[in-house]
This record gives structure tokens, C-alpha cells and sequence, in this order.
């Protein structure tokens, strides 16, 4: 396992200096009746980026949620908001705002009502409630919908007043928590291409994305966090971590992953002699070759199975399982037949067995 590519004491005093809305723990570690959930975790999110944090259930990302907005007191560690040390601040005094899957929104009260709940909390005056509504609803796209109650709503429209209640406060920091896992799929990639343009309207908010739902992180994130039995097992930029995933956990989890024990014949990165693992996603194993693909790998044909506008085909090396993601297979082979496979050397990646890097 890895806490981060950050010393301690480097993260602390990058988060003293931080001048915008970023996240930084140092070393935060909770703990319920004596069980370690969330193990030392050293982390910084930069301000106005969205960082996504997955992993299975158990693993402790909502824990780090609810750590930052101020539900659960840390056994050790400090965390820092900007250059604000927020360790021991009581969660209405941290600037932030959070919006779970359950929508929490009050069945009595009107969607506006919903919205202004959080500045009548605060004591704002009638004038700025009224334009914080406005401008909120405006951002989500519910303008249409102020008078409306909750029960008057479908699960999407009610998602987006909870995000518009959120924003009413004016946040440094959203932290989302499994926001569209209650919605079914379609409505699910409508509302993440929502928090997209959200992000895109508003840079300088800084967004903290628990899900478990992959394809939303690799969506929405400006990096991402794994997160493994309460410790962060890789951390990086979207697009660098699904291409290059430092170790199996990581490969395995953030996307499917072919991966064919080998022994390094040559000294690279890895020493001569070494066993690794070589990881090739299945869009980059393809049934053709050209001077591109060098490598080739001899397998059996298992499964075909065609979903519109994609095969996908399962192949055999020995009891090695290969999955192969064909965008045209204007000749699928049978179950049976003998296939060769390439990859562009590009295209894969070495790592280590076990998670740790």
C-alpha cells in the first residue's frame, strides 16, 4: 500500500501555504470503538480540481468524506482546508457543503424553501436568500420548478435542488457521497455530464467524489484516489492511472485489466529476472496485426458475444483468461478457433503482484 507521493511534512506545509479552497489530510486516521477504519492517510486535493475517491465497500473513502465535513473526529492527523487547519472545527464553520445519495431534501418545503434552507441557518437576509435561489437554481437548471414540493419531482430533478441547496451557501468545497447511485442508469449519465458542466461553470470550486461507480470517476475526475481495507492503494491524474496502474488492486479495480504473468528478460525500469505482471485493457488487445503491434500472443477462442457496436470476445491462453473489446468484426471467429492477438507495445504496462508500490 502507499499513503501518497507526498511526505507528511510536505503536505503540511504546502497546506499552511495553500491560499485556495484545497483539501489536504496529514496523516488522518479514524477509528470506531477501538476498530481502524481509515488508516494514516496523506493526501492533498488541489484547490478547484475534482478528485474522485473509489473503492469497495469497507474501504474507507466515505469515512475521508465525512472526516473533511466534520461528521467524524479523526484519532489522528490533522486536516486542512486551504491553509486552514479544520481539524477541530465544528462542520458550519468550515465553508463547506455536502450532498449525499439519499437526497435529504425536506418533503414540506418547497423546492425554494429547500434551497434557502441552509442561508436562513445562517442568518442572510431576505434580499441575498432570495438571489442565492435564483441563482442556484438557475445554475442546475430547476428555475421552473421553485414552487414545487419534493413528492412533485422526479429522482434526477431532486438530486439537482439538493446540489442547488448546496451551492446556495456559497462552499469552498462540495463533497459528494454516492450522489446518483439511487437514480437508474440513464438518468445516472445525464446527471454526471450535470456535475461536468456544474464543474465547468464554477472552476474554482473544489469537488470531492466518493462513488463506487467507475466510469462516473473516470468521467467527472481531475484525478482519482483508490482506496483499499482503509488505506489509499494509488492515487494520479485520470487518464495516467487507468493507462498506467501502479499495482494489481488499482489495474483490476478502475477498469478491466488483462494481466499475463511474464519475467523480465531485460533491465528497464524492472530488474532482469524480475515477475511482473503485464496489464493490456481489452480495447488494446485487437485480432489484427500491423507493424505497429510487435506482440502477439497465441490464444483459444471462448465466448463471443456482440453488443451492438461492440464484440467482446473472450480468449484462453492455458487457464489465463483474455477479454478482447472489438470495435468492427466484420468476420467473428467461432468458439473453438485459434486466435492470434496483438498489442502495441505502448499499450502495456508491467506492475508489481501484490498492491503495494
Amino acid at each position: 500500500m502507499i499513503s501518497a507521493a507526498f511526505s507528511p511534512a510536505a503536505v503540511t506545509a504546502a497546506a499552511k501555504e495553500t491560499a485556495g479552497p484545497g483539501v489536504t489530510f496529514d496523516q488522518v486516521s479514524v477509528a470506531y470503538r477501538g476498530a481502524v477504519v481509515l488508516k494514516p492517510l496523506t493526501m492533498a486535493v488541489a484547490g478547484g480540481e475534482i478528485l474522485a475517491m473509489i473503492g469497495p465497500s469497507g474501504s474507507g473513502k466515505t469515512t475521508a468524506l465525512r472526516a473533511v465535513a466534520g461528521f467524524v473526529r479523526p484519532a489522528s492527523g490533522r486536516i486542512f482546508i486551504g491553509g486552514t487547519d479544520a481539524t477541530n472545527l465544528p462542520p458550519y464553520e468550515r465553508g463547506l457543503a455536502m450532498v449525499v445519495q439519499n437526497y435529504a431534501l425536506f418533503p414540506h418545503m418547497r423546492v425554494s424553501e429547500n434551497v434557502a434552507f441552509g442561508l436562513k441557518a445562517r442568518g442572510a437576509d431576505r434580499d441575498l436568500i432570495a438571489r442565492r435561489i435564483e441563482e442556484s437554481l438557475r445554475i442546475v437548471g430547476m428555475s421552473q420548478y421553485s414552487k414545487r414540493f419534493p413528492r412533485e419531482l422526479s429522482g434526477g430533478q431532486q438530486q439537482r435542488v439538493a446540489i442547488a441547496r448546496a451551492l446556495a451557501v456559497r462552499p469552498r468545497v462540495l463533497l459528494l457521497d454516492e450522489p446518483l447511485s439511487a437514480l437508474d442508469a440513464q438518468i445516472r449519465r445525464s446527471m454526471v455530464e450535470e456535475v461536468a458542466r456544474l464543474h465547468a461553470d464554477l472552476p474554482d470550486l473544489t469537488i470531492l467524489y466518493v462513488t463506487h461507480d467507475q466510469s462516473e470517476a473516470l468521467t467527472l475526475a481531475d484525478r482519482i484516489a483508490i482506496l483499499k481495507d482503509g488505506e489509499l492503494s494509488a492515487i494520479g491524474r485520470t487518464g495516467e492511472l487507468y493507462r498506467r496502474p501502479p499495482n494489481r488492486f488499482a489495474a483490476e479495480f478502475l477498469g478491466r485489466a488483462n494481466l499475463l504473468p511474464v519475467v523480465v528478460s531485460g533491465e528497464d525500469h524492472h530488474p532482469a529476472g524480475a515477475r511482473r505482471l503485464l496489464c493490456v485493457r481489452p480495447q488494446n488487445l485487437t485480432l489484427t496485426g500491423d507493424a505497429e503491434r510487435s506482440n502477439s500472443l497465441k490464444a483459444i477462442l471462448r465466448e463471443i458475444h456482440w453488443q451492438g457496436e461492440l464484440t467482446h470476445v473472450v480468449a484462453a491462453i492455458g487457464e489465463q483468461i483474455l477479454r478482447v473489446v472489438a470495435t468492427r468484426l466484420p468476420n467473428p471467429p467461432q468458439r473453438g478457433d485459434r486466435l492470434s492477438l496483438f498489442f502495441a507495445p505502448a499499450d502495456a504496462n508491467l506492475i508489481v503482484e501484490d498492491a503495494g508500490v
